[in-house]
Order: C-alpha cells, then sequence, then structure tokens
C-alpha cells in the first residue's frame, strides 16, 4: 500500500466524525487523487470487519452491518427520544426544511422546545435559516449525524409508508387514521366531533408525511 493510501486510511481511522474530501485533503495534501484512494480503501474493506462508507459527503469508518449485534450492548440511556420527539424527528425528515408551526401542523399538537432542545442536542437536528414568511419562522433540517446514527446514505433512502407498515413501525392508531382519512376524502361531510377527538390523540400522519414530502 502506498503512503498515499496510507495516509488517508489513517486520517479516517483517528477521526471521530466523517470526514469530506477537504477535511481529507487539509491534512494529506492536495496532490493526492482522494476520490480514486476512497474507492480503492472502499473495495479493500468490503469483506473486512470495519468499512468504509459514504455517508452524504462525508466518509467514515464503520462496523460491518452483520457484524454489528456481536458489539451491541445493553445500557441505559441518559435521556430517552419521547414519542413527540420520534414523531418531531420523523417529520423533519420527511418534510425538511419545515418550522415549527408546520411540525405541530402535521402532529395536530404544540410542540415544547424542549422536544426541538433534545434533537439538537443528540446532533441530528439542526436549524436550516429562516423561512421568507411574515414573522420569518425558524426552520430545521436534519444533519450528517442523523444519516449516519441511523445508517442512511441519503434521505433518499427513508423508508416509504409500505416499508413502514410491513416492519410494524406504524402504530395501529396511526393504521386506523390512515382509513379515517381515506372515508373522509369519500365522504365531504365529517364529523368536527371526531376531528377534535383525534387532535387531542397525540398522533401522527405518516401517510400525510410522505405525501407533502
Amino acid at each position: 500500500m502506498d503512503i498515499g493510501k496510507r495516509a488517508v486510511e489513517a486520517t479516517l481511522f483517528a477521526s471521530e466524525k466523517p470526514m469530506t474530501l477537504a477535511d481529507i485533503k487539509a491534512y494529506v495534501g492536495e496532490e493526492l487523487d482522494i476520490r480514486q484512494i476512497l474507492a480503492d480503501l472502499q473495495d479493500d474493506f468490503k469483506h473486512r470487519g470495519i468499512v468504509l462508507l459514504k455517508t452524504g459527503d462525508r466518509w467514515h469508518f464503520q462496523t460491518a452491518q452483520d457484524l454489528s449485534h456481536l458489539l451491541r450492548r445493553e445500557r441505559a440511556e441518559l435521556r430517552k427520544l419521547s414519542r413527540a420527539g420520534m414523531e418531531t424527528l420523523a417529520i423533519i425528515a420527511y418534510h425538511e426544511p419545515v418550522s415549527r408551526a408546520e411540525i405541530e401542523a402535521i402532529r395536530g399538537v404544540q410542540v415544547a422546545k424542549g422536544t426541538l432542545d433534545v434533537l439538537m442536542e443528540a446532533g441530528w437536528v439542526r436549524p436550516a435559516g429562516r423561512r421568507e414568511v411574515p414573522g420569518r419562522p425558524l426552520i430545521y433540517a436534519t444533519t450528517a449525524d442523523f444519516l449516519t446514527h441511523f445508517g442512511l446514505h441519503s434521505r433518499k433512502d427513508l423508508p416509504g409508508i409500505d416499508e413502514l407498515k410491513a416492519a410494524g413501525l406504524l402504530d395501529a392508531v396511526d393504521l386506523v387514521l390512515d382509513q379515517l382519512d381515506a372515508e373522509s376524502d369519500a365522504e365531504p361531510d365529517s364529523d368536527p366531533a371526531a376531528e377534535m377527538e383525534f387532535a387531542e390523540e397525540d398522533g401522527v400522519l405518516l401517510e400525510n408525511q410522505s405525501e407533502s414530502a
């Protein structure tokens, strides 16, 4: 293995976070063909215990997927993500960039400030500027760390509704609400009381998220 290839490998191995091409070049120099070296390293490691992955525009070493169960240990989470947190994260991932008001419109309930704080502290959500409308509300998007944590190369790899249902990741209430939505589309005269009752259930319509993503 030549010195340039070894230098890129060492740089990625020592980094605490995934690295862009510019990050790598800052360590090993501009004269190396970094793209080709990364492609070669990917090939070198594809059958080993660790693999070289590209997430978005960043590169990092990670345990091979078929071996990850060997390293998994049960541990207490310092701050477990609540249902509201998971729903908010899902909405941001499928709709980004999205404002707090838009998140609340999809969930049907208010979003506590602490929910977004937890997601930002975890490094999965970031402020992404302001919407150019009256009031200029802050909008949110997911981060590269979100993709890395959930093993996604890009947001295009987010599962569709059919995949979520097949995996059992949609709660029974979500499926019922999906059916109610279909019925309300067929019958324009809906029951306002029933709509109010749903709004209080604190549910999330992933089906609606998918349609507007």
